[in-house]
C-alpha cells in the first residue's frame, strides 16, 4: 500500500522573538547540564503516569520515513527485574573478564563500574529499548523500517531528555549481548534491544564520578562553516 503525499499546514508552530529563543536556550542547556548519569537509585516509587507522559514525548522524536521502529518495554515487576539483573550480570563478568580487552577496560576504571549491577532491581522503573526491522505504520500497515538505529537513538535521547525535564535520574546499560531482553519483555526476536534505560530517584547517597562530569568545550564539538 502506497500513501500519498498529502501536504497539511504547519498550524502548530510558534514563532517567538529572539530575545525569547535565546531564553529558553540558555534555560534548557541549564537544566541538562544538571543531567547526570547514576548508579545508585533510591527505590521510591514512580507513578506509571510520569514513565508514560516521558515515553510519549520519546514517541514524537523523527525517525525514517516516519515509521517510528521503536518499543519501549517497560518492567517494574520485581521478578523480572531480578531476571534481567541475573541475564545482565552473566554477560558483564564475561566483559570485564577480558572480553573487552584491556583498553575498554581501562577507559573505564575512571567511571568506577564492575559486574554488579544491583540498580537493576532497586530502580522502579526498567525500560528496555527495541528496534525493529519492520513494524507497522501509524495506519496499521506492515511495512520495512528504515535507519532504525538512528531512529532508536534519537527517540531515546528525547526520553532521558524528558526523564530529566520531570525531575528523574536515569542510566544507559547495555550489556552485550542482550537478546535476554527479547525473552524476559516478551518481545519478538524481530526486535533488536538497543539500550536498558534505568530510571527512578537518585539514592539519599548518591555520587556521579568526577570524570563524567569533563566534557568538552564547544569549539571541540562543533565547527560553523561559514
Amino acid at each position: 500500500m502506497t500513501v500519498e503525499y498529502q501536504p497539511i499546514p504547519l498550524a502548530d508552530y510558534e514563532e517567538l522573538p529572539a530575545a525569547e529563543m535565546q531564553r529558553r536556550a540558555d534555560t534548557f542547556l541549564a537544566v541538562m547540564r544538571r543531567r547526570h548519569t547514576i548508579r545508585d537509585f533510591s527505590d521510591r516509587p514512580v507513578p506509571r503516569a510520569l514513565i508514560e507522559r516521558c515515553i510519549a514525548v520519546a514517541g514524537t522524536a523523527p525517525s525514517g520515513a516516519n515509521h517510528q521502529p521503536w518499543h519501549f518495554a517497560v518492567v517494574g515487576d520485581p521478578e523480572r527485574k531480578a531476571r534481567i539483573r541475573r541475564a545482565a550480570e552473566a554477560e558483564e563478568r564475561e566483559f570485564y573478564a577480558g572480553k573487552a580487552g584491556e583498553e575498554w577496560l581501562a577507559a573505564l576504571r575512571p567511571l568506577g563500574t564492575d559486574p554488579n549491577k544491583p540498580f537493576l532491581e532497586t530502580a522502579p522503573w526498567l525500560i528496555g529499548i527495541f528496534g525493529a526491522r519492520s513494524s507497522r505504520s501509524a495506519d496499521g500497515v506492515m511495512r520495512k523500517n528504515y535507519f532504525v538505529p538512528e531512529s532508536v537513538s534519537i527517540a531515546t535521547g528525547f526520553l532521558i531528555a524528558a526523564l530529566h525535564q520531570a525531575g528523574l535520574a536515569t542510566l544507559t546499560h547495555t550489556p552485550s549481548p542482550m537478546g535476554f531482553l527479547n525473552e524476559i519483555c516478551g518481545r519478538p526476536k524481530t526486535e533488536k534491544p538497543y539500550i536498558l534505560l534505568v530510571t527512578g530517584y537518585p539514592a539519599p547517597d548518591a555520587t556521579i564520578p568526577r570524570h563524567a562530569t569533563e566534557k568538552k568545550p564547544l569549539s571541540e564539538i562543533c565547527s560553523f562553516l561559514m
